[in-house]
């Protein structure tokens, strides 16, 4: 299970009690059930769990894009109230502007929040070469492969310096290779920055390989069921995964879902 935080700890991000219902013309739908997470600063945390188990919509209640019907949700020890600054988000299409370049496309997080793209330019280039784009700054998204496509929407996430990362199966649309170099860089990338990320993916294995910790949601409505910590120190590189101690946390993941039902 997650450990607690050490006295004097400031968490990045704390659920507290969420719950979540949507009401529609064909009655009501309930999304989260009594969700309680703590998320420690430059901490890596995975989400995994069935479709519909209310990943994206935590997601988004933590972004501030929606409103939970009880609890409350602190980040960085002041209470979400609507959308908020202090955070990047990733979705699984990359959402570039086909008419911007990949530098335009990364320093629009910059032009939406008010800011002078040129005093951000060079972490700009600096975060496009972390991910092998240095190459790429003037091209077009039509000129580049899905995976170069979402290191540029990561690098337009991270351009600000948020507090926090928000990813939402950034990877999912993605070959089975693309996804596995898109692993390492993240997790290299999150660890070189310090970031504190949230990521929310379908997959056991990619959930094991980048986090510190696996959360394990239930079906609908989600709740969670299980919280582990993952001791291999990152970022970790591919040979990870054909070690006996990543065998062992999949499995035991994979057993959760067993006891409740969803394999």
């Amino acid at each position: 299970m997650g450990s607690p935080l050490p006295a004097g700890t400031r968490a990045a991000v704390h659920i507290s009690g969420i719950e979540k219902t949507f009401l529609s013309a064909r009655g009501a739908i309930h999304a989260l059930a009594q969700t309680n997470l703590t998320i420690r600063q430059g901490e890596f945390v995975s989400i995994v769990g069935p479709s519909g188990c209310g990943k994206s919509t935590l997601l988004s209640l933590i972004a501030g894009l929606d409103a939970p019907t009880a609890g409350k949700i602190l980040i960085e020890g002041q209470e979400v109230h609507g959308t908020h600054d202090s955070l990047g988000v990733v979705f699984q299409r990359d959402l570039l502007l086909d008419w911007r370049t990949v530098m335009d496309n990364v320093l629009l997080q910059i032009e939406m929040r008010g800011l002078a793209p040129k005093a951000h330019a060079a972490t700009a280039r600096q975060l496009l070469d972390m991910v092998g784009l240095q190459e790429f700054h003037g091209r077009y998204p039509r000129e580049l492969s899905g995976g170069m496509r979402q290191r540029v929407s990561i690098c337009r996430a991270l351009v600000h310096n948020p507090l926090l990362l928000l990813m939402d199966e950034p990877f999912g649309a993605l070959d089975a290779i693309s996804r596995d170099r898109l692993n390492v860089d993240l997790g290299r990338i999150c660890s070189e920055t310090k970031k504190s990320v949230i990521f929310i993916t379908h997959s056991i294995a990619e959930a094991v390989f980048l986090g510190d910790r696996v959360v394990v949601m239930s079906s609908r409505p989600g709740r969670v069921v299980a919280d582990m910590n993952i001791e291999t120190p990152r970022p970790r590189e591919l040979s990870f995964r054909e070690t006996p101690e990543f065998a062992g946390y999949v499995r035991q993941v994979r057993q959760i879902f067993e006891a409740e039902g969803v394999l």
